[in-house]
């Protein structure tokens, strides 16, 4: 039997955050990617010692490949001796159910299931599964799965379903592949998929593209439209405002037209001051849907 002291923070707020970790040594840290985003600028860590940490941990939201090679670093020059350790979850499955292993990990990966927990692709719409490298629906079978929405048998019957095999998995509505060594990988909701010129659009890889552009804090792409006509439309947040919005906009206008294909370059780039949240942490990008 263990026991954990749990610091809670009702509202998220980076300098208070950054004392509390200096202050409180905690052993554990979970949060979404902005969170940690946020970390990395805090200037009351700049000397801090998180020799403490034992577990650092990231859910509730895609972190791209770039920003968890940078807060492995920053726990690596604040003598932290862990990474960050993605995991995947949802609230039909009692949070996680899928987590990066403690000492490997793999480039974009969520990690592996937990024990007793079941994890297969299939082609979305459908049972079928999918083989291994091949993106679809992610779909759970375990002891965590929800039993059913209460008062709603319809979405219920379209969430829990039970396949070939026997088992009743539940369809997350989420979009995602798995190697041949069982570890899962993450790409978006499916509802988020951008349809344009007849292609299924990835926002996330338009997103984790875009990072590469300097000064780029944070993405995100959404459907757009001009006269009916739909569009791939992008958000960006930077570290600094630009001397020159235009030119930066050109600028990121020229390095999707060089690294993206040609369907999915954003027709439309806008630049905020920071990107719309959700009470969880995070982009909410319904609020950028036009």
């Amino acid at each position: 039997i263990g026991g954990a002291c749990c610091i809670l923070v009702p509202k998220f707020n980076v300098n208070t955050y950054a004392e509390l970790l200096i202050k409180k040594q905690p052993n554990i840290i979970p949060g979404v990617p902005t969170l940690f985003e946020a970390l990395l600028r805090a200037e009351k860590l700049e000397n801090a010692d998180l020799s403490c940490l034992k577990g650092v941990f990231s859910g509730g939201d895609s972190m791209s490949i770039e920003l968890k090679k940078k807060v492995d670093d920053f726990l690596k020059a604040h003598n932290a001796s862990v990474q960050v350790r993605q995991g995947y979850g949802l609230t039909e499955c009692v949070t996680a159910s899928c987590l990066t292993p403690k000492d490997y990990n793999r480039v974009g990966s969520i990690g592996v299931p937990f024990p007793d927990t079941y994890y297969k692709i299939v082609k979305p719409g459908t049972t079928q599964e999918l083989d291994a490298n091949l993106e679809g629906e992610i779909c759970v079978s375990g002891p965590s799965v929800m039993l059913e929405y209460v008062d709603n048998p319809e979405e219920t019957h379209n969430t829990l379903r039970r396949h070939e095999d026997g088992r009743i998995w539940l369809h997350t509505g989420d979009l995602g592949k798995m190697d041949e060594d069982g570890f899962v990988y993450f790409s978006q909701r499916i509802k988020r998929m951008i349809i344009t010129s007849g292609y299924n659009v990835y926002p996330s890889d338009i997103e984790e593209k875009v990072m590469g552009v300097a000064g780029i804090t944070e993405a995100c792409a959404v459907q757009g439209y001009i006269e009916d006509k739909p569009i791939v439309k992008l958000y960006v947040a930077l570290d600094s405002e630009p001397e020159n919005k235009r030119k930066k906009v050109d600028e990121i206008s020229t390095y999707c037209n060089d690294n993206l294909p040609r369907f999915s370059r954003p027709t439309k780039i806008v630049i905020l001051d920071a990107l719309p949240r959700t009470q969880m942490g995070k982009v909410d990008f319904m609020k950028l849907c036009d």
